[in-house]
C-alpha cells in the first residue's frame, strides 16, 4: 500500500451528484477511503501509517448550501510498513485501540463553495476518549457548490498528541501528529 502523496493530501472527496439533486446524506465509500498519520521519531525519521476503514456521511443542507462531515476511523485497520511500529502505535501509550477502537470527526457546517475556493474545515476530533477542536486547511480545487461529481478536495491538518493524552515517549517522539483523510463519497 502506498501512502498518500504530497505533504499530506488530507481530505479527498469524490462526489457522485450535484448539490441540487441531493436528498439525504452522501455516504463515505468505505472500500475506497483511507486515513493517514505521521509523526517524527527522534526528529529525523517519520513514522507513518494508513487506516484502511472509514465510515461516515456528508450531510448537505440544500436550503443553505452547507455541509457537515461525520467520519469514524477503525483504528485496528491500521497498516504500516513495520509490524513492530504497528504493534507499538496500537498499544495503550499511543492509540490504545483495545479501549478506543475508533477515531471520530464531526465538522462544523461548511459552505459548499469552500470545496472549490479553499477554506478552513474546522470540527471536533475524538480520539482516546478525548474530544478537541481541530483545523484543516482546504486547498483550491475544481469543486463547485452545484456540481460535486468527480470533485476532489484536499486539506492539510495536524494535532498535538498531548491534547489527546498521548504522552508516552516524549523524549523520542514529537508531539505534532499530521493527520490526513482520503474519502470517496458514494450515494
Amino acid at each position: 500500500m502506498k501512502y498518500l502523496a504530497g505533504p499530506f493530501a488530507a481530505l479527498l472527496l469524490s462526489g457522485v451528484a450535484s448539490a441540487a439533486a441531493i436528498h439525504g446524506p452522501l455516504h463515505i465509500d468505505e472500500a475506497h477511503s483511507r486515513a493517514e498519520f505521521g509523526v517524527r521519531l527522534l526528529w529525523v525519521t517519520k513514522v507513518t501509517g494508513v487506516f484502511e476503514r472509514i465510515r461516515g456521511t456528508i450531510d448537505i443542507d440544500p436550503d443553505d448550501n452547507r455541509a457537515v462531515v461525520q467520519a469514524s476511523i477503525d483504528v485496528e485497520s491500521l497498516q504500516m510498513d513495520s509490524s513492530r511500529f504497528r504493534k507499538w502505535v496500537l498499544a495503550p501509550e499511543f492509540f490504545d485501540y483495545t479501549r478506543y477502537p475508533s477515531i471520530g470527526f464531526v465538522s462544523t457546517r461548511i459552505p459548499l463553495d469552500a470545496l472549490g475556493n479553499g477554506d478552513r474545515l474546522d470540527g471536533q476530533l475524538t480520539m482516546r476518549g478525548v474530544t478537541q477542536p481541530v483545523h484543516f486547511t482546504i486547498l483550491r480545487s475544481d469543486c463547485t457548490a452545484t456540481h460535486l461529481s468527480g470533485c476532489t478536495l484536499q486539506a492539510l491538518g495536524a494535532i498535538d498528541r498531548t491534547d489527546f493524552d498521548m504522552r508516552g515517549r516524549r523524549g523520542a517522539l514529537a508531539d505534532r501528529v499530521e493527520l490526513g483523510l482520503s474519502i470517496t463519497i458514494g450515494p
